[in-house]
């Protein structure tokens, strides 16, 4: 049973997890890329709740040099945030079964909160994908494509019904995991069943 990590570019705690699998020696997970955006507006907010929470907001760019030096991750906070993560996670939805979908993802998380770039653009898509020695734009034109606009539009609903509130979040079978903080404890799980499958199957 592989976890399920739903996450979005924008989210600043999603940078942690996402930079920590291939530290934990975890790259084989089912990726799930999404917007947080439309989970917020549903929840009556027109903007993430760092930015609307002031209190919270200071706490968390306080918090993230902290994390960043307990793992060894460089950091530096985004001068627009929340970044707008839309063609990040088409193209993300696009590649999400490919063998670089682990170096697209941290490139483009450090390209945000290490090198303060704007994940947005094409052309910032562009260099990442022409760095992994991929057709940088042959991946734009399909990643923009109303069929996988459409994928998308569908994840952020799969997410709304499993009730994913932020990011990142991590399903292991009906089992749900919030927070960089819940990352090993859902590898755990995930590691429990496949052992109990595999007994099971003996």
């Amino acid at each position: 049973m592989k976890v399920e990590f739903w996450f979005d570019f924008a989210s600043n705690y999603s940078y942690l997890s996402v930079m920590r699998l291939r530290q934990l020696g975890q790259t084989d997970v089912a990726w799930r890329p999404f917007l947080l955006g439309p989970i917020f507006k549903d929840a009556g907010w027109n903007n993430s709740p760092f930015v609307l929470q002031k209190d919270k907001g200071a706490y968390v760019w306080q918090d993230m040099p902290r994390q960043c030096a307990k793992y060894g991750l460089p950091w530096r906070q985004p001068s627009t945030f929340p970044r707008n993560s839309l063609l990040a996670a088409r193209i993300g939805i696009l590649c999400e079964e490919q063998p670089w979908m682990l170096d697209f993802c941290e490139r483009t998380m450090l390209a945000n909160f290490a090198d303060d770039r704007d994940i947005g653009s094409e052309q910032c898509m562009s260099e990442i994908l022409s760095a992994l020695g991929q057709d940088a734009e042959a991946i734009l034109r399909a990643a923009q494509a109303d069929d996988n606009k459409a994928r998308l539009r569908a994840r952020t609903e799969q997410a709304k019904a499993h009730r994913i509130f932020g990011a990142p979040t991590f399903l292991v079978g009906d089992a749900m995991f919030w927070g960089n903080d819940r990352l090993d404890d859902a590898l755990a799980m995930a590691l429990s069943s496949q052992q109990d499958s595999r007994k099971t199957a003996g």
